[in-house]
C-alpha cells in the first residue's frame, strides 16, 4: 500500500502516530502542491491520501484524475475543500478524524492579547535594543462582539468575561435564551457591528457565510476596532478588508486564515501595519496533531481490515 501525507509543514506527522504499524510504502510532503496537475502527479500510485485540514483542494476533477485513490483521510470533522460528492462517484471513501476545538479559542486570544498591547511593535523592538514606543488599550470595560456563539464562539466569551469585557453576539440562528445561557447579550447584526471594541469571527464556512462580512458591516465598525478572524478567510470579503485597512476606518485585523492558504509572499495584507497574520495556527498544537494522526491510522488500519471508518457525510 502506497500511503501520501499532504502539507506536513513541520514534518512532525511520522512522530504523532504508529505508521510502522501500517507496513506501507509511506511519502510525506512537506511543502504545499497548489498546481492540480503536479498534485495528481505526485500522487501518482497512491491508494491512501492523507489531508491536513483544507490545505490542499480535491476537485472533482482533481478527484476524477487519480484513479489509483480509494481513501482519503482528513484531519478533522468535516472539509469543504473535498467534493464528497464527487468522491462517492468515483469510490473514494471519504472520512475524518477526531478535533479538539480549544487550542483556536486560546489563539484567538494570543492575536487579541498581541493586538491591544502592540506585541508585532514592541517585541521586535526589544531584540533590537529598543524600549516602550506605543500605548496599549485595555480589555477591561470594552465590549467583545462574537459573530457566532457555539463551541469557539462560547469559549471565546467566557474568557472576554474574564477580563471584564461585555460579550454581545449575532448570528444567523441564536436566540436571546441561546445568548444568555453564556451570559451574552444578543444583538441584531447591525448591533454587533457598531458597538464592538473588539469583533471576533466564529462560524462555519458555508454558501451562507461566505463574504457575511463585506463592506457595508465593516463600515458600521468604530474607528478603533479590531476584527479578528480564526475561522475561515472567505467569511470575511478579502477586498472589502483591505480597503478599510488601507484607509484607517478601523483599527486593525488580527488574522489567522486567509482565502488563499498559504498566504502568497507578494499578498498586500503583509504590508500593512494594522494588519496582525498568523499562519492559520489555531489548530497547530500538540495535542491536536495526535489526534489527527492517530485517528488516520486507525482509519486506514480499519479500511485494510474491511471495517468501519469515521466517513464525513455529505451534509
Amino acid at each position: 500500500m502506497k500511503i501520501a501525507i499532504l502539507d506536513d509543514y513541520q514534518n512532525v506527522a511520522l512522530e504523532f502516530a504508529d505508521w510502522t504499524s501500517l507496513d506501507a510504502d509511506i511519502e510525506v510532503f512537506t511543502s504545499h502542491i497548489a498546481d492540480p496537475d503536479e498534485l495528481v502527479a505526485r500522487l501518482a500510485g497512491a491508494e491512501v491520501v492523507v489531508a491536513m485540514r483544507e490545505r490542499t483542494r480535491f476537485p472533482a476533477e482533481v478527484l476524477a484524475r487519480l484513479t489509483d485513490l480509494k481513501l482519503l483521510v482528513s484531519t478533522g470533522q468535516r472539509n469543504a475543500a473535498i467534493d464528497l460528492k464527487a468522491a462517492a462517484e468515483h469510490g473514494i471513501l471519504v472520512c475524518g478524524t477526531g478535533y479538539l476545538s480549544h487550542p483556536t479559542a486560546e489563539h484567538t486570544w494570543a492575536l487579541i492579547l498581541a493586538a491591544m498591547r502592540n506585541l508585532a511593535v514592541e517585541l521586535p523592538a526589544m531584540r533590537a535594543g529598543g524600549w516602550q514606543s506605543t500605548v496599549g488599550t485595555p480589555l477591561h470595560g470594552r465590549t467583545l462582539g462574537l459573530l457566532g456563539l457555539g463551541r469557539l464562539g462560547s469559549r471565546v466569551a467566557k474568557v472576554g468575561q474574564a477580563f471584564g469585557m461585555e460579550t454581545i453576539a449575532w448570528s444567523q440562528n441564536l436566540t436571546a435564551e441561546r445568548a444568555a445561557e453564556h451570559e451574552v447579550t444578543a444583538v441584531s447584526k447591525e448591533e454587533l457591528f457598531s458597538r464592538s471594541d473588539v469583533l471576533s469571527v466564529h462560524l462555519v464556512l458555508s454558501k451562507r457565510t461566505r463574504g457575511l462580512v463585506g463592506a457595508a458591516e465593516l463600515a458600521l465598525m468604530k474607528p478603533h476596532a479590531w476584527l479578528v478572524n480564526t475561522s475561515r478567510g472567505p467569511i470575511v470579503e478579502e477586498a472589502a478588508l483591505l480597503e478599510v485597512l488601507r484607509s484607517g476606518e478601523i483599527g486593525g485585523a488580527a488574522l489567522d486564515v486567509f482565502d488563499t492558504e498559504p498566504l502568497p509572499a507578494d499578498h498586500p495584507l503583509r504590508t500593512l501595519d494594522n494588519a496582525l497574520l498568523t499562519p492559520h495556527l489555531g489548530y497547530v498544537t500538540r495535542d491536536v496533531y495526535e489526534i489527527f494522526f492517530r485517528d488516520a491510522v486507525e482509519d486506514i488500519v480499519a479500511y485494510r481490515a474491511g471495517e468501519p471508518v469515521r466517513v464525513m457525510s455529505l451534509t
